[in-house]
């Protein structure tokens, strides 16, 4: 904390006490989604037994996020950011309490359970990367994303661990019930935190179509914009494909839970790293010898499914992942922070990233289930886990000429009005 208020002006503690606040929400949510998030693809994979359904379902979780962040985004801008984080946070509730409901039938209703997470993931990130934006500068930018990162890995350890022994000392579905429930009852108590945090009104038109054209007119705009398809398009298919592999080499929930161990301890060391140690200069350099080890990573999965490769793929991503996502994400806020009418359209800004993120997410799983679907996925799975597997090294090329200014002086502030530096001005929320 002492950390903290030396980064931010005199008089912050405000800023401070949201900052904790969202830093606590966001801990709420990556508990639960470490304890469950995890599980419903092989729930749903024990059910139906095939690659399809589950990218189907995946599938209508990324098309459902983009139409929700630019709903979120108009509701953001003409209403609360705080209101429109609480209601994603409903819909994930929701989310678990549908499962729980419909129960052995999951998967059945495939793109109602995708939708639902799309739609909860939408509005909760939509409201979190812009309150991020708005309390975060970029003195305590780093430390948010690296504490942040610090305390999801910290749970990505405890989580999955956990609830994969819960699974596999429980009847075939009872655990998935266990751990479901508690996913659902701390969704609740986030939905509860979140009402400590003062409203953020907001004012002004939403012009979400006019940032989209802005890739026109920055460059710099342009590179991140489509570094962030490139990183969809990696993680599109690994996002889920990753755990049916384990849970196939295996046959077990627990080694499921032994894999996140793994990945998420070290990768806990390493978020420290990335946040405390990676200066603004080193950014673009980290990025690329991060995405060189992801991209090796690959190798661990082309050629044969076993639980070792697959474990020394955690070891790899748990190292470069952090290094790679810390910088980036840090990247990504200065550059909308130097753009057009930042301080006017941060929500646009924040929109027209995640449409970019999701339309990669959206091709690599669509890619992904026409090869499964194809008579040649034995031959075609390993080409396209090469190709998808370059996603992160093609989002450095995406960003190698990326400018990067520094910071500027006190008495400089007044010259960088609309800028990210200067939203501390207003602590209540946007002019």
């Amino acid at each position: 904390m002492n950390f903290l208020m030396k980064k931010l002006n005199p008089g912050s503690e405000k800023t401070l006490r949201a900052l904790l606040l969202l830093i606590a929400i966001g801990g709420l949510y990556a508990l639960s989604i470490a304890l469950s998030n995890t599980f419903v693809n092989v729930y749903l994979w024990k059910q139906s037994g095939d690659y399809a359904s589950i990218a189907i379902y995946n599938l209508a979780t990324v098309i459902w996020q983009p139409i929700t962040f630019i709903i979120a985004g108009r509701w953001a801008k003409r209403v609360d950011r705080v209101l429109v984080l609480r209601i994603g946070v409903i819909f994930l509730a929701f989310f678990y309490l549908t499962v729980l409901l419909i129960g052995e039938q999951s998967s059945d209703h495939l793109v109602l359970l995708g939708s639902l997470l799309g739609i909860g993931f939408g509005f909760y990130w939509l409201a979190f990367n812009v309150l991020t934006f708005e309390i975060t500068e970029p003195d305590t930018r780093d430390f948010f994303n690296g504490f942040l990162g610090f305390l999801s890995s910290f749970t990505g350890i405890i989580g999955p661990i956990s609830a994969g022994f819960i699974i596999s000392r429980m009847e075939e579905f009872t655990g998935y019930t266990t751990i479901f429930t508690a996913s659902l009852l701390l969704f609740a108590a986030a939905v509860a935190l979140s009402f400590f945090l003062s409203p953020r009104p907001a004012k002004g038109s939403y012009e979400w179509k006019r940032i989209f054209k802005e890739r026109s007119y920055n460059s710099d705009w342009k590179r991140i914009l489509h570094a962030h398809f490139f990183q969809g398009f990696r993680e599109g298919t690994f996002a889920f494909a990753i755990t049916i592999w384990v849970f196939i080499a295996t046959g077990s929930e627990l080694a499921i839970g032994t894999f996140s161990l793994v990945n998420s301890s070290i990768a806990l060391l390493f978020y420290f790293i990335a946040a405390r140690f990676i200066a603004p200069s080193y950014r673009k350099e980290t990025i690329l010898y991060a995405s060189l080890a992801m991209y090796a990573s690959v190798l661990c999965l082309m050629f044969s499914i076993q639980f070792p490769l697959l474990l020394t793929y955690a070891v790899i991503t748990a190292v470069a992942y952090p290094l790679l996502t810390v910088p980036f994400a840090s990247l990504t806020y200065d550059v909308i922070g130097r753009g057009w009418r930042a301080a006017d359209m941060r929500v646009e800004y924040v929109v027209v990233k995640e449409l970019y993120l999701n339309a990669g997410r959206i091709v690599s799983i669509l890619l992904f289930i026409g090869v499964v679907l194809s008579p040649y996925v034995d031959i075609g799975l390993p080409i396209l886990i090469a190709v998808i597997g370059a996603g992160h090294l093609l989002m450095y090329l995406a960003i190698r000429h990326l400018y990067h200014p520094p910071p500027p002086r006190k008495d400089e502030e007044e010259r960088y009005r609309g800028n990210a530096w200067v939203f501390q001005q207003n602590k209540s929320g946007p002019r």
